[in-house]
């Protein structure tokens, strides 16, 4: 009986930290060696089982598979520098363990296994801003970055290795497939269906998040004032949901139904595709988290967590 009551005082005694922004990142950053700004520069969550990517700064991407209780470093050395914004992570958002990760002033590199084994994606630039990857294809050859103080559009070619430069100055894109791209330069969506070669415009909507999210086979853009959707490739783009007003996702639950993005009002929900929003998680104290560029967020939806990071500052996680 004593020995109950004792395990129940200390789980009492465990402070409650659920509805609170807690940092997760000290004991790894305590530890490593970083370069310039120190601390975390980058997260992601694969949707798919709750397992977290944390990014630190010159230190290498770490993976935690308990809710970011513990890290463990998984990218072989072949991840470096940092995450510029907030679109340079990309998860595969319908299959598991599938990473792409574009690093600005170190290696860039994707993993289609959980981080077990890694493709090198660097190219002769100091590195990229924000990418698109397309996720349909099982080898994920298919991206479209934007370069660093360069402004230059890459798209990486069908072997998977070799990034050709298009044009710029572009500011927000997609990719859907091997040849369906659409960018938008500040004069309305254009759309190329052979690789880039040649462009027509589509839209006059002017976007306000950096990449195209494509779920099952639908891409989602926000813009100013809510979201806008494409149901074929691109082609063609409509008003989808009610107002929100957000600079990243959406990011996707058990289906299309459930959605989360992120803006300055922090992390809003969605239950019934869009249509309308409530806060879900506040944005947190900690002063510059939240920020339309450099801001890093992810999403557990099956354990109902919420996660941010951005370079030179811990990370943290926010638990309902």
């Amino acid at each position: 009986m004593k020995m109950a009551l004792a395990a129940l005082s200390l789980v009492l005694a465990v402070p409650q930290q659920k509805g609170q922004w807690v940092p997760i990142s000290e004991n790894v950053t305590s530890k490593v060696k970083t370069a310039w700004p120190g601390l975390t520069a980058g997260i992601t969550v694969d949707p798919s089982n709750g397992h977290v990517y944390m990014a630190v700064s010159g230190g290498g991407l770490w993976k935690s598979t308990d809710q970011g209780a513990t890290f463990e470093r998984v990218d072989g050395e072949m991840i470096g520098g940092r995450c510029e914004t907030g679109a340079a992570l990309s998860v595969d958002p319908e299959k598991p363990g599938r990473i792409a990760c574009f690093m600005l002033d170190g290696k860039s590199a994707r993993s289609l296994d959980g981080g077990k084994t890694w493709t090198a994606m660097n190219d002769k630039s100091r590195g990229f801003d924000y990418v698109a990857v397309d996720w349909s294809d099982p080898q994920a050859r298919r991206m479209f970055g934007l370069r660093h103080e360069s402004g230059e559009i890459g798209l990486l070619s069908g072997d998977g290795a070799t990034w050709k430069v298009l044009d710029k100055p572009w500011k927000a894109f997609a990719v859907f497939d091997h040849d369906p791209l659409a960018p938008w330069r500040g004069q309305g969506i254009e759309r190329s269906t052979d690789g880039g070669t040649t462009w027509a415009k589509v839209s006059d909507v002017t976007p306000a998040g950096r990449v195209v999210m494509v779920y099952k086979g639908v891409g989602y853009w926000l813009v100013e004032k809510g979201l806008i959707s494409s149901k074929d490739k691109g082609a063609t783009w409509a008003p989808h949901g009610g107002p929100v007003s957000a600079w990243f996702g959406p990011y996707f639950g058990k289906d299309e139904q459930h959605m989360v993005v992120f803006g300055k009002d922090g992390f809003l929900e969605s239950l019934d595709g869009g249509q309308t929003w409530k806060v879900a998680a506040p944005p947190p104290t900690e002063k510059g988290m939240t920020d339309k560029w450099f801001s890093n967020v992810g999403w557990d939806p099956k354990g109902n967590i919420f996660y941010i990071s951005r370079m030179g500052k811990p990370a943290f996680k926010y638990e309902r």
